[in-house]
């Protein structure tokens, strides 16, 4: 059995349930991009797999992740090479995919979709959308992420996990290379896999929520719009539209507008008197 999800820190539970329960052994493997943000076009050949390594770099540039697009630690397409590669070569080996109800849980599996076709009745899903948990406290909750529901709760999730359809497997890619095809660069979950797009610049306006009349640093007025946000996303990402902010002169700023905590940033003196008026 191999496991796939979709972020760090659902490995690191998912680890401690499989501890837990023999039936669940297997390897675990993350799908470690972000595709809930980006250009996702012709994103399966040459040309588009390079423009997102493109946008990447630039979004991560002279930040906390300066360089990481261009390092190898994230290279979905080797991992999933060496995943179709061990199914190839095991006609008995599953895949399990497990998803909460997030953008980037849901945009991660229709990524994956493409190449797990051929493995159609070997490859199940696990989402956890709607779905009520057991928290640490003893109270229901609806978890957003893999990562909040407690280990021992995963177990019950097991039950949850049901092939992917054939259907599916026709629609969903097709699905994906459409939104591709728009050209947008933000994708926002409206309901179980319904991904909706938007422009580069969606979070902007809530970001300026944020930045008050009193100096912040950067990576406090990111972690403000993180805690109290609806729609939130990666801190690198909020980081570079932060920046794209200052480059218009909107806001005063001193220190190195680099990593978050490098510079303070706030509404300039005219801006706030008058929105204090």
């Amino acid at each position: 059995m191999i496991h796939i999800v979709f972020n760090e820190a659902d490995v690191e539970v998912l680890s401690k349930a499989i501890e837990l329960d023999e039936s669940l052994q297997g390897t675990l493997i993350q799908i470690k991009d972000d595709y809930a943000v980006g250009p996702v076009s012709n994103v399966y050949i040459g040309e588009g797999i390079a423009a997102r390594k493109a946008w990447w770099s630039e979004v991560l540039a002279g930040g906390d992740l300066d360089g990481k697009a261009d390092d190898g630690s994230v290279n979905d397409y080797d991992t999933v090479a060496t995943l179709v590669g061990t199914l190839r070569r095991d006609p008995e080996e599953k895949v399990w995919i497990w998803a909460a109800q997030n953008k980037h849980d849901v945009s991660g599996y229709y990524w994956l979709l493409y190449y797990m076709k051929e493995f159609q009745g070997r490859v199940f899903i696990l989402y956890l959308n709607n779905l009520p948990f057991i928290n640490e406290k003893g109270n229901i909750f609806y978890p957003e992420w893999l990562h909040v529901i407690p280990p021992k709760e995963f177990i019950k999730a097991k039950k949850l996990s049901r092939p992917i359809t054939l259907s599916e497997f026709e629609i969903d890619p097709d699905e994906w290379i459409k939104l591709g095809n728009e050209n947008k660069m933000v994708r926002i979950l409206e309901g179980g896999k319904k991904l909706v797009q938007h422009n580069e610049d969606f979070y902007d306006a809530d970001l300026k929520k944020y930045i008050t009349k009193d100096w912040q640093k950067g990576s406090k007025v990111i972690a403000h719009f993180l805690s109290k946000n609806k729609h939130t996303t990666g801190d690198a990402y909020l980081l570079w539209r932060l920046k794209k902010l200052i480059e218009k002169g909107e806001y005063d700023v001193q220190g190195e507008v680099k990593n978050m905590k490098d510079f303070e940033i706030k509404t300039k003196a005219a801006v706030a008197d008058i929105v204090s008026e």
